[in-house]
């Protein structure tokens, strides 16, 4: 009966993966979409699909995604210090556009030298925002981004004025223990431009790859665990 019950949460995990998948490519400022898809968003190789192998925590594609690269082509939008910003979300058949799957949302931030069109990311990085689980996360309803249509946060009015690439992220805690290897996990990185900014110090400062291991607590719970706990990856929240 177990493994029956393993094999049906496993084809059902399998299932429809067109409705299953979406995409955060669309940059929202102040409660409003700005430009088309991927204008301000840099466009990814492996489209709406996630990435599921641990390989990826390792590689530099962990900045903005399989694919993505400087001078590709994508605007920078400016915002100021305090704006409400963030990304919209599509679904792969263009049907129910929010996001499907339980699990955590994040911000991450890092300051280009010269533009944002022209960084890598390799530089320094900081958390600016993130959703976990409000009550027990083994419930889908819990989770604070679950059937969100946008992720959004308010700009700190101390954040310095420049370029910075934004890179916002979903983990699917949907996952069961028949794909021990899998780590579902969506990110974009958008290009935006701050003005009338402060004069705050961003931190805790980490680096991509580097920002997360296999073996952390996030990446290791399921929802068919009995553990009633969900542990945050990555660095405490920069709030200004």
């Amino acid at each position: 009966m177990v493994q029956l019950a393993q094999l049906a949460a496993a084809a059902l995990l399998a299932a429809s993966p067109a409705t299953a998948h979406y995409y955060l490519h669309k940059l929202i400022v102040n409660g409003e979409q700005v430009g088309g898809e991927y204008e301000y968003v840099r466009r990814n190789t492996n489209e709406y699909r996630p990435s599921y192998s641990y390989d990826i925590l390792e590689s530099n594609d962990l900045r903005c995604n399989e694919g993505t690269h400087p001078n590709m082509g994508t605007k920078t939008y400016e915002v100021k210090a305090g704006d409400r910003i963030g990304v919209g979300v599509t679904s792969y058949n263009r049907v129910g556009n929010y996001i499907w799957h339980p699990g955590p949302g994040f911000f991450y931030m890092s300051r280009a030298n010269t533009t944002a069109d022209d960084y890598d990311g390799s530089g320094d990085w900081f958390k600016v925002w993130e959703s976990g689980p409000i009550g027990d996360p083994r419930q889908d309803e819990n989770w604070g981004t679950w059937h969100q249509e946008t992720m959004e946060f308010e700009l700190p009015e101390s954040i310095p004025d420049g370029e910075y690439l934004l890179r916002a992220e979903h983990f699917a805690v949907h996952t069961n223990p028949i794909y021990p290897q899998a780590c579902s996990t969506d990110f974009m990185c958008a290009q935006i431009r701050i003005v009338s900014g402060g004069t705050g110090t961003p931190g805790p400062l980490v680096r991509i790859p580097g920002l997360y291991k296999e073996s952390d607590p996030g990446f290791q719970w399921t929802r068919y665990k009995v553990d009633d706990e969900y542990v945050m990856p990555g660095p405490a929240v920069w709030r200004g």
